[in-house]
């Protein structure tokens, strides 16, 4: 079964290399990795340049954001299973996309969801929250809590049969597109107990008060354009229990 994992980037040449020798770094062998560069100004093409055909796909030109630039990279893939890579992010061991294999040993699964950790800007070894997937299921949708997101490896023919991630979305396309998958369309997942991924704080939907208005104002449209009922009230009411997710060494 080969595995694709697509990373998305644009002017991160802090970090880019690591989320790369991640990839390369895995031990299950049939391994496609695509990098979808948005015209990166910043040095970020030359380090991704600098490791050769050992990317198996580089593509570096203007794009219309995050989202259209992951469905470029998935519409490319062409392996049995696609995952992501963040480009601020790395795999948590080498061994990630062995285990992702060994979940789908079983072919009536459509795609695995499992667990990430955040870590300290820069110290990686410090881990200051776990996101577990372990308890969730799709009827918190509604309460604004998804799986998370960088976890999900999904086989490739659920995006040719049920979409791709909706570009007028700014933040939340990647809510949206697991309530059409798991929700709407009622694939055959399954939780595993496994850390896929080590992310840096700073993402796209951590960036202040203006991101979490976004951020809940698109969940809502999520679950609106889904037929689930939710109000901002529901969607809120996590934040009581968000500090409970933090890990204090």
């Amino acid at each position: 079964m080969k595995i694709s994992v697509v990373t998305v980037v644009y002017n991160n040449a802090a970090t880019i290399k690591d989320a790369i020798t991640s990839v390369l770094a895995q031990d299950y062998a049939n391994v496609e990795y695509i990098v979808i560069d948005g015209g990166s100004t910043d040095g970020t093409i030359d380090i991704i340049k600098s490791f050769g055909d050992k990317i198996n796909i580089f593509v570096s030109e203007k794009d219309k954001g995050l989202y259209d630039a992951m469905n470029k990279g998935i519409k490319l893939a062409t392996g049995d299973v696609v995952g992501t890579l963040n480009s601020d992010d790395f795999f948590y061991d080498s061994r990630v996309l062995t285990n992702i294999a060994k979940a789908f040993v079983n072919e009536s699964i459509d795609a695995v969801i499992g667990d990430i950790v955040f870590i300290k800007d820069g110290d990686e070894n410090k881990v200051l929250r776990k996101y577990s997937s372990a308890k969730w299921q799709p009827s918190r949708f509604a309460w604004g809590y998804m799986p998370a997101h960088p976890s999900f490896f999904a086989k490739k023919y659920l995006f040719t049969s049920f979409g791709y991630y909706k570009t007028d979305y700014r933040i939340a396309s990647d809510y949206e597109l697991l309530i059409r998958f798991l929700f709407m369309n009622k694939i055959n997942w399954k939780y595993i107990p496994l850390i896929t991924t080590k992310m840096r704080p700073g993402g796209a939907s951590t960036q202040g008060i203006k991101s979490i208005l976004i951020l809940n104002k698109e969940i809502a449209r999520a679950c609106r354009d889904n037929g689930i009922y939710s109000n901002y009230l529901m969607i809120y009411s996590k934040y009581i229990f968000k500090p409970f997710e933090f890990i204090f060494k």
